[in-house]
């Protein structure tokens, strides 16, 4: 048997347009393309929150101070 020709996959595809149509598989297509699309743009905003969040901590790591006076203790 070996592998697909050309040939097979034409014949797969005008069936395919012959079952589902050309305007449902274009409605799919889209649909997929905007499901693609919003997954980036969540992947992306994830990121940028995540890099505030690590950029705030280490600022406010970074910027902590502690002010204190220590005080001798005598032991008797």
């Amino acid at each position: 048997m070996g592998s697909f020709s050309i040939w097979h996959w034409l014949v797969v595809l005008a069936i395919v347009l012959l079952v589902f149509g050309t305007k449902k598989l274009r409605n799919i297509g889209t649909d997929l393309g905007g499901a693609v699309k919003g997954f980036k743009d969540a992947v992306k905003d994830e990121n940028a929150k995540l890099a505030d969040k690590s950029e705030k901590s280490e600022k406010s790591e970074s910027g902590t101070t502690i002010d204190a006076e220590v005080k001798d203790k005598q032991q008797s």
